[in-house]
């Protein structure tokens, strides 16, 4: 079987099971496990299918560009949303993170002066400024032209500097094994910087997130503060 047709039954394989397990499909179709692996990781190159240990998941659909993911699942992230904002304390300063779920959620924010916004989000800055009486602050940098959010040298600099009581953490995947999960690599660093400079760490957890495990990790499910996930959604269940 020639390469093209591997790679052709792997992502059938992927879209009709949701996984592949290397071992098995090289023994099912006679080749070596190494041409397997090979045939995964060219297609997690063009961004097909993430690799993980021992075969391969679906790209999560969180993993789109900032501009597609704006109908996925909206009512779930506007429950998830609803939750996330009933838990911030008065006069509290929080992070948000940039994306989907932290757009709704500085659409709700409570009329407190003397909340103070966080965000590396020039999206979610504006929608705090324009929907709340928030002090906002912004985290520059380089803005990804994928995810619209700020990073890199600037941007570590910024939050090596700052401080905040929660921080509302979105990745793209939330997974008991793998973790917490993104699909870029100076997100994942930046992510991680901002939740060094928070008491709390909550993760904000739609339902299309449950079970996805995109390429780079953030952080470990037990190195956070807590999970909001849908009510009506999947259930993350952990050990």
């Amino acid at each position: 079987m020639l390469s093209v047709q591997r790679k052709e039954h792997l992502l059938g394989l992927l879209a009709a099971e949701g996984r592949i397990v290397a071992k098995a499909v090289a023994a099912d179709l006679g080749v070596s496990e190494d041409s397997i692996r090979r045939d995964l990781r060219e297609l997690a190159d063009a961004g097909l299918c993430i690799r993980v240990y021992g075969g391969a998941l679906p790209v999560p659909a969180a993993d789109a560009p900032v501009v597609q993911r704006l109908g996925v699942a909206s009512e779930s992230k506007e429950r998830v949303a609803r939750a996330a904002v009933a838990l911030i304390r008065p006069s509290s300063t929080i992070i948000l993170d940039a994306g989907t779920t932290t757009l709704a959620m500085a659409r709700r924010l409570p009329h407190d002066a003397g909340l103070t916004v966080i965000t590396p989000s020039p999206a979610v800055a504006l929608t705090a400024m324009e929907h709340s009486a928030a002090r906002v602050l912004m985290v520059g940098g380089e803005l990804s032209r994928h995810s619209a959010v700020a990073g890199g040298a600037l941007a570590q600099e910024a939050i090596s500097r700052l401080s905040a009581d929660v921080f509302f953490l979105g990745v793209t995947g939330i997974d008991p094994v793998h973790g917490l999960t993104t699909g870029e690599l100076d997100d994942a660093v930046t992510k991680r910087a901002l939740a060094a400079r928070s008491a709390e760490v909550l993760v904000l957890g739609s339902a299309e997130k449950i079970g996805a495990v995109s390429r780079f990790p953030v952080l470990g499910i037990d190195e956070v503060s807590g999970v909001i996930v849908d009510p009506q959604g999947p259930e993350l269940r952990i050990g």
